[in-house]
C-alpha cells in the first residue's frame, strides 16, 4: 500500500492533512453530495499552495443520471484548475455507456479517476473498459454515509474478498487502485493486506467524525499513525523506501 488521502475543502485544511504526511490531497466538497464539487477557484488556490509536493485530486459532483455533456462539462472546467487528477462518479444509469464514450478524448489530456461505489452494485466488468478509454485508475467509495444515513462504510456493502478482486483486477489492467467510503481506524488494518495504492479518508479526519464538520488534528493524526504502520512498521511516504515524489501518484 502506497499510501493515503485526505479529503479537503480548501487552502487551511491542506496545510493540515500535508503537515500529517498524507500522500494525496484530495478537493472535495462533502456537503453537497459523495463526490461533492469545490469551486475551480479553491481547488486552483489549492494546487498553489500544495506547490506539486504530493498530488492533488478533485471531483467534480455527483451526476446520477451520468449525462454526458453535463459529466464532460464538469470535467473540462476542473481540468482548468490544474489539478493533477480529476475524479469521476460512476453512478448505474442508461447513460453511463455514452458518458464514458464522452471522457475518452479528456483520458488523454488529464489523468481521470473513476469512482464506482460499493453500496450501488458497482460492475467490475467496467475496469477492462476504463483501462482501454485511458482512465489512469480506480476505486470504490460509498454513495451514503455514516453521519446521519446509517448506510455504513465500505466494508458493510463489499467483502474484503471482494474488495480484492477489485484491487487484483484493476491492477491488472494497468490501472491504480484506492478504497474508501466512511473508512475508520480498525478498517485500515483490515484493508492493509488486500494492497490498494491508497486509502481515502475524510469523516475519520473530522470532529465527531462528521464529514462536513472541521478537520480535527487528533483524529488526523490518528490516522496518520495508524497509516504509518504503528507496530507493523510499515514507513511513511518519504521514508524506507524513497521519497514521497517517487511514488506514483492517485486518488481516493
Amino acid at each position: 500500500m502506497r499510501g493515503w488521502l485526505a479529503s479537503v475543502t480548501g487552502v487551511a485544511e491542506a496545510r493540515m492533512v500535508l503537515a500529517a504526511g498524507a500522500s494525496i490531497v484530495d478537493c472535495k466538497n462533502p456537503g453537497t453530495g459523495a463526490l461533492g464539487a469545490l469551486p475551480v477557484a479553491t481547488v486552483a488556490a489549492v494546487v498553489r499552495e500544495v506547490a506539486g509536493r504530493v498530488p492533488v485530486s478533485a471531483t467534480v459532483g455527483d451526476f446520477p443520471a451520468m449525462d454526458p455533456e453535463a459529466v464532460a462539462g464538469a470535467v473540462a472546467e476542473m481540468a482548468g484548475s490544474g489539478v493533477d487528477y480529476v475524479k469521476i462518479g460512476l453512478f448505474p444509469a442508461p447513460r453511463l455507456a455514452a458518458c464514458l464514450e464522452a471522457l475518452a478524448g479528456w483520458a488523454g489530456r488529464r489523468p481521470l479517476v473513476a469512482v464506482l461505489f460499493a453500496d450501488r452494485a458497482p460492475d467490475f466488468s467496467l475496469l477492462p473498459r476504463l483501462a482501454g478509454l485511458g482512465f489512469a485508475g480506480a476505486m470504490l467509495d460509498t454513495v451514503g454515509k455514516v453521519q446521519g444515513t446509517g448506510n455504513g462504510g465500505l466494508l458493510a456493502h463489499q467483502t474484503p474478498a471482494a474488495l480484492g478482486d477489485f484491487v487484483a483486477r484493476a491492477r491488472d489492467l494497468g490501472l491504480l487502485t484506492g478504497l474508501a467510503g466512511s473508512l475508520g481506524l480498525a478498517d485500515i488494518d483490515r484493508l492493509r493486506p488486500l494492497a490498494p495504492d491508497y486509502l481515502g479518508f475524510r469523516g475519520a479526519l473530522c470532529r465527531g467524525r462528521a464529514r462536513a464538520a472541521e478537520l480535527d488534528p487528533a483524529a488526523l493524526a490518528a490516522v496518520a499513525e495508524r497509516m504509518a504502520g504503528g507496530a507493523l512498521g510499515v514507513p511513511l511516504p518519504g521514508q524506507g523506501d524513497g521519497a514521497a515524489a517517487s511514488l506514483t501518484p492517485f486518488v481516493g
